[in-house]
């Protein structure tokens, strides 16, 4: 696949499931040039090109060549995920006076849906122009366990700003748990040449984070960050105290991979979440969600053994996530904000990508 920034929007196919469902890649373009390709598997992130100080366009998402390496590397790159992103303790949590069980495939918790998440499920290409891609799916009642049926819709947009939107939506028939994010890996630097990120300078707007335990499960306290390595409410590269073993977080986690209560979160519309800037490139990502936590993870699992673009095995570092959502295992910590969803109501997740450049 190649790796220039296309010039075109539209529509193709980037492959075919095993039973024969072919799965859309779509791309959006915007007038300066800057680009996104979206895949139907996962309602996926599969690239994004935006310009450096100097005008260059590259790549600066993780992502796989083909369709056949995302089914047998299960890493979530740019994925939708859910129906409940993060982790559950134990994949189990109830729900008027009813227990439900879900796969527990990280460990003894359900981690971003379970087995088979929405991240594994070729969605549909609905509608798409220049500017926007609207995907959606269906997960049945008891689909990993999750009680309800829910119609989930994922739209895309690409601004002439280069501000790059998502909107999550979706309804049930029954009481029911839902957290859904995107899972985009970023590297300013660039995805095939950019290094990795631990020269990036990372800004949170937010003085609390949930502490966890040996199974990174929120421990329910909610804790400052003053005067500790989580304590990103001014710029801070993210390699300069990611190695402090000192801190038993960082030990337990290989490094950040932790949800930050975000001071303005869970508001009607986006606030402001985070700043990146890369001072090598000069470009800056500013993220703004209506979402209550933000999950920063560090890239600490990849191993040097996943396959990505254009030859490169994807190593710790490589890239950095910022996942908009609940917080982890809210269905068995009342303390925490509710992922509860109603027959009538209607889950709304936006998050906007803002990218510049600096220097």
């Amino acid at each position: 696949m190649p790796t220039a920034a296309p010039s075109q929007a539209g529509r193709g196919l980037f492959g075919t499931m095993p039973d024969g469902t072919p799965v859309d890649a779509v791309t959006l373009v915007n007038k300066g040039g800057a680009a996104a390709r979206l895949i139907g598997l996962g309602a996926s992130l599969q690239a994004l090109w935006m310009p450096d100080r100097h005008g260059t366009l590259a790549d600066i998402v993780l992502g796989h060549d083909d369709l056949a390496t995302y089914l047998a590397n299960r890493a979530f790159l740019g994925a939708t995920v859910g129906r409940y992103a993060n982790r559950i303790a134990g994949g189990r949590f109830e729900l008027d006076g009813h227990s439900f069980q879900t796969p527990c495939n990280d460990g003894p918790n359900c981690l971003h849906g379970g087995l088979k998440g929405l991240d594994l499920v070729p969605w549909t290409l609905t509608s798409h122009s220049t500017s926007d891609a609207i995907f959606t799916c269906r997960s049945p009642d008891g689909d990993e366990g999750f009680p309800g049926n829910l119609g989930i819709t994922s739209r895309y947009h690409l601004g002439d700003d280069n501000v790059l939107t998502v909107e999550i939506t979706a309804t049930t028939d029954a009481p029911t748990v839902v957290n859904l994010t995107n899972h985009a890996y970023f590297n300013l630097g660039g995805a095939v040449t950019g290094g990795d990120i631990l020269g990036h300078e990372l800004t949170l707007a937010a003085g609390r984070y949930t502490p966890v335990d040996a199974n990174l499960i929120p421990t329910g306290e909610l804790r400052e960050v003053a005067g500790s390595p989580f304590d990103f409410r001014t710029p801070h590269t993210i390699g300069a105290r990611i190695r402090d073993v000192g801190e038993a977080q960082l030990v337990l986690a290989r490094g950040y991979d932790h949800n930050f209560v975000l001071d303005a979160g869970g508001g009607a519309e986006p606030a402001f979440a985070a700043r990146v800037a890369d001072p090598v490139s000069g470009r800056t990502l500013e993220l703004s969600t209506t979402e209550p936590g933000l999950q920063f993870y560090s890239g600490n699992f990849l191993t040097g053994t996943l396959p990505g673009k254009g030859g490169r095995l994807y190593r710790q570092s490589d890239a950095l996530c910022l996942e908009p959502q609940k917080f982890p295992d809210s269905p068995n910590q009342p303390r925490f904000p509710t992922a509860r969803l109603e027959p009538g109501q209607t889950y709304r997740h936006v998050s906007s990508y803002r990218f510049g450049v600096t220097g």
